[in-house]
């Protein structure tokens, strides 16, 4: 099985302040020196940062604790302890935070920079701060604050800017292959992606990221088939393309199904722009299935191609750049 992992769960705790010393000035010919406790240094934070390279969350599975360095103990002659260090996640773009109880999102982090989580524990005062008129020998100082714990449901989501939607077998990682230079698994039996798939087609004035998701059956919005899964990774597309093989008994049901499911999972998936691609064109000699096909759909922007002739394919890239635009 692959090493893809789009959500995990991990514990993070920042670091413990250092405690601030007493401690009292002892030189020659001081012999009783006032008070020169340094204060305990911070303790470490826990920071996240989004990685472009990366693309699953596996290594945050391989590694489910991080913990951030304690601060050091405040020493004489008013020596400030050692902060502790930061603790920093690598994650890819699209990771959102989650709190692992109630799953309320805590931060979605976004394509690119970094967030400090927690922040360390300060380091407690050294009793060179307590001295007086009155307290001239102050014999306390201050502990180091506690760090903090936290445990979290770390989820990513594939950013790209036009999701490939269809059921198993309709050509979509066939396709991807023929307008990138991606090199998904193809095959002809169902569910061979069983993991998204990225690619970059040139349109000219920008580069469009495509994502092939696993193939959705239906039943999918309720847990059904792999395709459940991975249905989150379209929710951040600027838009969509629903693969339908014209070979389909009825294309039309086949997309009105599609629909449906993207509707029961989340509505408002319904309303990005989209464009319907009449997929294995070859195998339509005619074009009788396609003539139906687009009687159907009325008013829907339809596009017919070849992955094994390339028929159609630039008609497809100019769809693609509407959907941005319209987007």
């Amino acid at each position: 099985m692959t090493g893809f992992v789009d959500e995990t769960e991990i514990v993070v705790s920042s670091g413990k302040g250092g405690n601030g010393s007493v401690s009292f000035r002892r030189e020659k010919y001081v012999p009783k020196g006032g008070p020169d406790g340094g204060d305990g240094g911070n303790g470490g934070s826990v920071v996240f940062k989004v990685k472009e390279n990366l693309k699953t969350l596996a290594r945050l599975k391989s590694t489910r604790v991080y913990r951030a360095g304690n601060g050091r103990n405040g020493e004489g002659r008013r020596k400030h302890g050692r902060n502790g260090e930061d603790v920093i996640i690598p994650v890819p773009p699209g990771t959102v935070l989650r709190e692992k109880e109630s799953g309320k999102v805590i931060k979605d982090l976004g394509l690119d920079g970094e967030w400090t989580f927690i922040e360390g524990g300060h380091g407690g005062k050294g009793n060179w701060h307590y001295r007086s008129s009155v307290r001239q020998a102050p014999r306390y100082a201050q502990e180091g604050e506690p760090g903090q714990e936290r445990e979290l449901m770390v989820e990513m989501n594939i950013i790209a800017d036009i999701g490939f939607v269809g059921f198993p077998n309709a050509g979509k990682s066939s396709l991807l292959a023929a307008l990138t230079n991606a090199h998904p698994k193809i095959a002809d039996y169902p569910f061979t992606t069983k993991i998204p798939n990225l690619g970059v087609v040139d349109l000219g004035f920008t580069d469009c990221i495509l994502a092939d998701i696993p193939g959705i059956i239906e039943g999918a919005s309720h847990g059904a088939g792999l395709g459940f899964r991975f249905l989150k990774h379209i929710s951040r597309t600027k838009g969509l393309a629903f693969i339908i093989d014209i070979e389909d008994e009825d294309p039309a049901t086949t997309y009105g199904t599609l629909q449906d499911e993207l509707k029961q999972y989340n509505e408002d998936l319904t309303e990005k722009p989209h464009i319907v691609v009449a997929s294995k064109a070859d195998l339509d000699e005619t074009g009788e299935k396609f003539e139906s096909f687009r009687t159907r759909l009325g008013a829907e922007r339809l596009v017919s191609v070849s992955s094994y002739t390339s028929f159609g394919l630039d008609a497809l890239k100019q769809e693609f750049i509407r959907v941005i635009r319209e987007k």
